[in-house]
């Protein structure tokens, strides 16, 4: 195949117009146009006056030789390259026991596939609920303010990510990012996730494609098993023996992944203190702001921002002040609520979720800013989790002990003094706000460079700075305060120990996180043999 791209295609047209730029491209005749399928879409909002939808096409063309060799100079003009999944070769160590994997997020579902699908037979151990009972019991939270420590946002199938936008863009450049794509739209996500220049799949689709994931696995030989807490790992002459789960079950195993996300700060300990190697890390903290969505819509989309075809705007914005912090938005929810995301008694957590169709009257963000192992207390492996801890509490009392988060108005936040009533935005937090200084659960640091950011943000994004916007605290889970060392081989210090995806500090994102789960199950698939028959693809 050849892949054209550049080309353009305003609103009013419709993408059956992709043929005619594919022809005019190319400079050929229709008959000569086998097939075609989009590869990408972007949109370009730049000029204020018009938006285009930028397409990359993947053609079958008649004598496609010579048209690459008609456009060898023109960069828009290429020959596809072949994103087909490769699968590793098995290794030669037979497996006395199945494969452990402990956590479903991510990391640990895609893992826990592709093991499948090589006759691995692994075993998925996840301290929460199944996705239905969990969202039962968030929602439970929710109303009544009673946490369950072990179902919540954090904790649960599907792992942290269940509850967000479902965001999967990412940074890296991976092969296994086309793979993770197109297994969630055999799992139920939309085809539109495979092109879109910002896909997204939204909490509503998300928790279904998780439950198509699992029961795959499944009928692939694997097991997944619910309310399965890891207690312990029981090592041997530097060696994984097993697991015990529950503090009761113990189940043999040579070979453990952990996937065990962001917030598992009790595994963080147990792990520390089975020798373990773990070394802090930098992450972000911060508050959450809520803008009206058609505020975000008009700031980037101007007199299209009623259009259907462009639906709910986003952003995304970083800057870096003379002091040296860092301020960036992250995990924007276009049309979306703040949620309660504690997974611990006593602290106030804040995140963002949005459907897959974008449509509560509010946009917010994570309005972020780095924090390194110089700012926590001590040098101690898991002193970024007691960090963390710290602010949660302060926000937890704060707002008044019940779930409440502390919120204030950007313009009184600007300003130093309490708010004193909501007005143009009503705070979407679940559990509701109590109006604070946001100060008081915040280091000074954070506070300043935060202000700092939102004045300059509001010269790149209009409005930015609208004074009655909210914030609200705190959000601490940015990313893994922690990581589990690993090897070359992506094994830890403890020989079949394996630590994979966002919790153990290798991710940052639906997407990343299941790339690493993959690079791990692949690490797994090339030293051992498979315990079955195998389904080689």
């Amino acid at each position: 195949m050849i892949r054209v791209s550049g080309i353009k295609l305003a609103l009013d047209q419709d993408e059956a117009d992709i043929k005619k730029g594919l022809l005019s491209k190319l400079r050929i005749k229709e008959k000569d146009l086998i097939d075609y399928s989009i590869f990408k879409r972007s949109v370009d909002a730049r000029k204020k006056d018009q938006i285009f939808f930028i397409y990359t096409v993947d053609a079958v063309i008649a004598h496609e030789d010579k048209i690459l060799k008609k456009f060898a100079e023109d960069k828009d003009v290429t020959s596809s390259p072949n994103l087909e999944y490769e699968y590793a070769s098995p290794g030669v160590i037979p497996l006395k026991n199945r494969p452990v994997i402990i956590g479903t997020g991510p990391a640990g579902l895609f893992a826990g596939l592709i093991l499948a699908v090589m006759g691995y037979r692994p075993l998925l151990l996840e301290r929460g609920a199944d996705v239905d009972t969990r969202t039962e019991a968030v929602k439970f939270f929710w109303k009544t303010g009673k946490l369950d420590t072990e179902c919540n946002v954090q904790f649960g199938e599907g792992g942290a990510g269940t509850f967000s936008d479902g965001k999967l863009t990412t940074l890296i450049r991976d092969l296994r990012c086309r793979k993770v794509l197109e297994e969630m739209v055999s799992a139920g996500a939309p085809a539109e996730i495979l092109y879109s220049h910002k896909p997204h799949v939204g909490t509503d689709i998300l928790r279904n494609v998780v439950k198509n994931v699992r029961h795959r696995i499944i009928s692939l030989g694997g097991e997944v098993c619910f309310n399965a807490k890891i207690t312990d790992i029981k090592i041997e002459r530097g060696m994984v023996t097993g697991v015990v789960v529950n503090g009761e079950e113990s189940i043999d195993t040579e070979v453990v992944m952990l996937a065990i996300g962001h917030s598992a700060r009790d595994t963080f300990k147990m792990l520390y203190d089975k020798g373990i190697k773990i070394t802090p890390k930098s992450f972000s903290i911060g508050v959450r702001i809520e803008h009206p969505q058609e505020l975000i819509n008009r700031a980037q989309y101007k007199k299209f921002a009623h259009h259907s075809k462009l639906g709910a705007a986003e952003y995304k914005l970083s800057y870096h002040s003379s002091s040296g912090r860092s301020a960036y938005t992250f995990c924007m929810c276009p049309g979306g609520v703040v949620v309660a995301a504690a997974s611990e008694e006593g602290g106030v957590v804040t995140n963002g979720m949005s459907e897959h169709a974008r449509s509560a009257d509010n946009a917010n963000s994570a309005l972020l800013v780095g924090v390194t192992p110089a700012d926590f207390s001590s040098g101690h492996p898991l002193a970024g989790v007691e960090f963390q801890r710290q602010w949660e509490r302060k926000a937890f009392e704060l707002a008044g002990g019940n779930y409440h988060a502390p919120a204030q108005l950007v313009g009184d936040f600007l300003a130093d003094r309490p708010s004193q009533n909501i007005r143009r935005v009503e705070p979407s937090y679940p559990r509701g706000v109590t109006l604070a200084e946001l100060k008081h659960c915040l280091p000074t640091y954070v506070v300043e460079t935060l202000k700092e950011a939102i004045v300059e943000f509001d010269k790149k994004l209009r409005g930015f700075a609208l004074p009655e916007a909210i914030l609200t605290g705190v959000e601490t889970r940015s990313s893994s305060p922690v990581r589990i060392e690993r090897d070359d081989q992506r094994q830890s210090n403890i020989i079949g120990l394996y630590p994979a995806g966002e919790g153990a500090g290798y991710a940052g994102g639906i997407v990343s996180a299941a790339v690493d789960g993959i690079r791990v199950a692949e690490a797994i698939i090339e030293k051992y043999k498979p315990l079955g028959d195998g389904t080689y693809v």
